[in-house]
């Protein structure tokens, strides 16, 4: 049991805009045993999302800075090794916040669910079955609120969450634009992901491009970015639409604040509505949720895409990478075999 070397990333330096690999270091620490109630797992995947940007920051968002030294916060799926709860047995697998690191101690209530029981691959408990899903779920339904025949724009239209939001609003009968960056990109939201129309933000017809998409105006902004990419949305907003603001990820550094457009004036004369979504108010629901998203997964109704790093030397630029879009679809850090079953039917890479 001692002989095992756990591998963690630890946060070195605190970065001031996105974070980079010189921020983080790989520290090798013994693999702790568990106390009463606490139970031992040995991740499989490491999750790598946008708003860790913000859990490294030195200004305090809606969660704790991670601490200088401390193991970077992540949420992962693993097995369980050993156990000193009668809640969970060595064998089971299961996913929570366990930290950028092999082997992780916690407690047994923290653990956020089993998994793996469904026939799907472990890994979509921290994707499409997991905080991504849960926020593409909770943040269209509940605060944009589409209804069948509106017109719902989605920036990052081929990321984790946006892949995801475009494809329920299709299920709620809607018409949907994707904005994404690149060929490549545009292509998978209309081939793999079914958006009605898609458009590149990086090309010089992006304005003219998002016009012909939108002849109608916008019902439902779901905004990833922030931005010149969101000014633009603005501009076309139709009367009493809603902005779903979950992600900031065009703004390099909120220190000093961005210069731009007023959205002021477009809220007003269009009566449209802004709100920001955070996934922890909904938490108490994702049950039910998880169990609709898991049947549109299973019915086709619902593709996504993995995009998979292997060892964990992968994990300190990985969040950089992030933002330089190399990613298509979920990014994962894969730091030991995957030995349940991978499903042969959803798109991975």
């Amino acid at each position: 049991m001692h002989q095992r070397v756990n591998r963690q990333v630890r946060l070195k330096s605190r970065p001031s805009g996105i974070p980079q690999a010189e921020h983080f270091e790989i520290v090798e620490a013994p693999v702790p045993d568990p106390s009463n109630g606490q139970v031992l797992v040995r991740n499989i995947y490491l999750s790598v999302d946008p708003a860790m940007r913000g859990w490294v920051s030195a200004v305090a968002n809606y969660s704790e800075p991670v601490a200088l030294g401390a193991v970077m916060r992540s949420l992962a799926v693993g097995r369980v090794e050993e156990s000193r709860s009668s809640d969970f047995h060595p064998g089971e697998y299961v996913t929570g916040m366990f930290g950028w690191q092999d082997y992780a101690v916690v407690d047994a209530e923290t653990i956020e669910r089993e998994v793996g029981g469904s026939g799907l691959p472990i890994s979509t408990s921290l994707g499409v079955l997991g905080l991504n899903g849960l926020t593409a779920y909770f943040a269209l339904l509940e605060i944009g609120q589409p209804k069948a025949g509106e017109t719902v724009v989605v920036s990052t239209a081929a990321g984790a969450v946006g892949s995801c939001v475009g494809q329920i609003a299709k299920i709620k009968g809607c018409r949907t634009v994707g904005i994404a960056g690149g060929p490549d990109k545009v292509r998978v939201c209309r081939e793999e992901f079914r958006y009605d129309s898609a458009v590149d933000y990086r090309a010089d017809d992006f304005e003219s491009a998002l016009d012909a998409a939108c002849p109608e105006g916008v019902d439902v902004y779901f905004d990833n970015t922030a931005g010149p990419i969101s000014d633009s949305v603005m501009r076309r907003l139709a009367v009493g639409a809603r902005m779903v603001i979950c992600g900031t990820a065009s703004i390099a550094s909120w220190d000093p604040p961005p210069q731009g457009p007023r959205v002021e004036r477009h809220l007003l004369v269009k009566r449209a509505r802004m709100q920001g979504f955070l996934i922890f108010d909904h938490v108490q629901r994702s049950p039910d949720a998880l169990r609709e998203l898991e049947s549109w997964v299973r019915n086709g109704q619902i593709r996504y895409r993995e995009d998979i790093l292997d060892g964990i030397e992968q994990a300190p630029g990985s969040i950089a990478g992030l933002y330089r879009g190399e990613n298509l679809g979920k990014r994962l850090i894969r730091i030991a075999p995957d030995v349940l079953p991978r499903d042969p039917f959803p798109t991975q890479t």
